[in-house]
């Protein structure tokens, strides 16, 4: 130990005898609330469709009979209320903040939840913004969740690394798009899940490719699918692939994602399924 030590091991390198566990940093979860797993869905850029996965996931979890929650930490760039149709305001007293229920159960924690006006931009520092991921853990009553999913903003920076650190997060989800220069940038998510010592359970590619409903053809508007190759080179089992389907967009845009009807993620909840039994 340095003579300067601040006792704060997050933001130190030295493996000195004092150094205490990373598990230290786990914040405590609120004394009313109850969380089996945690799955954070992460990607390494924006765009790439994250928030639509988180929401896909958690209604698949949900109509196999399990309480499934949301906790949206893209506090710059909320989008889970919208998706979900969302209007009511989430409430609070001495003993916490409630989540909002959707139409069909999956309890949401977003800041826009918070916010008198959903266009109302959160113009704060990381800092804060961490600080805020963190409440949504500690101050939030989650009400007995089997699955809670955590909605990570793109990249590796101040939230993702507060949310592998500050909250006990079970497995990981990476999402991507067929790009090459995203290959690049999964792999730093990957690497970013390795370090934190978090497992990456499974990669899933958004857009895909495109299914003529006329001529039944498969097209690959955004290039070839290079998903299990880099799986296989980055030892993830699980690959899913969500096609470009306006129908998705359009029950985004209504708020009406938990009406959607595909089979593209199955795999996926099968595996979510196995970490629970």
């Amino acid at each position: 130990m340095s003579d300067g030590c601040n006792h704060d091991c997050s933001s130190c390198g030295d493996n000195c005898a004092s150094r205490q566990d990373s598990q230290s940093f786990i914040e405590k979860l609120n004394e009313l609330s109850k969380v089996k797993k945690v799955i954070g869905v992460v990607s390494g850029k924006g765009g790439v469709g994250k928030s639509l996965v988180t929401s896909m996931l958690a209604i698949l979890m949900q109509r196999k009979g399990y309480n499934t929650a949301i906790l949206d930490a893209d506090i710059t760039g909320p989008s889970i209320p919208k998706v979900f149709g969302l209007k009511e305001k989430a409430a609070g007293t001495e003993l916490g903040v409630f989540p909002v229920r959707s139409l069909c159960g999956t309890e949401i924690m977003s800041v826009n939840l918070l916010l008198e006006n959903e266009t109302d931009p959160v113009v704060w520092r990381g800092p804060i913004i961490a600080g805020t991921v963190k409440q949504f853990w500690t101050d939030v009553v989650w009400n007995d969740v089997d699955f809670m999913f955590v909605d990570m903003p793109p990249g590796t920076g101040d939230v993702p690394l507060t949310v592998f650190q500050s909250l006990p997060v079970d497995a990981i989800v990476v999402v991507t798009s067929p790009q090459e220069l995203v290959k690049m940038i999964v792999k730093k998510a990957v690497k970013m899940a390795e370090l934190m010592k978090k497992p990456v359970i499974a990669l899933v590619e958004n857009m895909s490719y495109f299914k003529c409903p006329e001529c039944n053809k498969t097209y690959d508007i955004f290039g070839k699918s290079r998903i299990d190759e880099t799986a296989k080179e980055l030892n993830i089992e699980t690959v899913a692939r969500i096609p470009i389907d306006p129908k998705f967009a359009e029950l985004c845009d209504k708020g009406e994602i938990e009406r959607f009807d595909a089979d593209c993620l199955d795999n996926v909840a099968e595996k979510l399924e196995k970490l629970i039994k």
